[in-house]
């Protein structure tokens, strides 16, 4: 069978196949918000990234424990390209896969997904529940701190940051731009 690029629909198709936690949903819709908005930033395939960002989570909560593994022999069994199922797999890099992020679309993925939980952890504690409102300040506020959604790995955030060669404040506000570009379908639209 011929690899064909799979686009929105079929990844939402088959990330609800797989997920049913409502949270898990709209962390990957923020993450393909994200992934959108730096891809057109970038000049990058802004669809290509956007599905990646979609599925990139696909096995998470059926296969915590086989975390990305799980995702490369679904996608692949559902014959998706090899770029998108590498770029998935790289997200786990140095805590569940041993794939190093490589491409841009790589890296952009492996420093945003962490991010995009602190992002909308700092949103849902502000007075306007909202992303529309938010500035990288409060952000940093809440980074500082560790008690604050301890789950959010920062060292990777910090080490997402590095490979693209960025500042911390901008990759925090490029996650914030991309999540307001979704905030009413992840729910961070608030009182704004």
């Amino acid at each position: 069978m011929a690899e064909v690029k799979p686009g929105r629909e079929e990844a939402i198709s088959l990330l609800k196949e797989y997920n049913k936690s409502e949270g898990l949903i709209k962390h990957a819709l923020a993450v393909e918000g994200v992934m959108r908005y730096c891809a057109l930033k970038r000049g990058h395939d802004e669809e290509e990234w956007g599905v990646i960002g979609l599925i990139h989570d696909l096995d998470y909560e059926q296969f915590p424990e086989q975390h990305c593994r799980k995702s490369a022999e679904i996608l692949a069994a559902h014959n998706w390209p090899a770029e998108y199922i590498r770029a998935v797999v790289s997200h786990g890099w140095d805590i569940c896969t041993d794939v190093e992020p490589q491409s841009e679309l790589e890296k952009v993925l492996y420093a945003v997904d962490e991010l995009v939980g602190l992002v909308a952890a700092t949103a849902l504690v502000r007075p306007s529940k909202s992303v529309l409102d938010m500035k990288v300040k409060s952000v940093k506020k809440k980074w500082k701190d560790k008690a604050f959604a301890a789950g959010v790995n920062r060292a990777v955030i910090e080490k997402g940051a590095e490979m693209l060669g960025i500042e911390l404040n901008e990759l925090i506000d490029d996650v914030i731009m991309g999540m307001r570009e979704v905030a009413e379908e992840i729910g961070l639209k608030g009182n704004c």
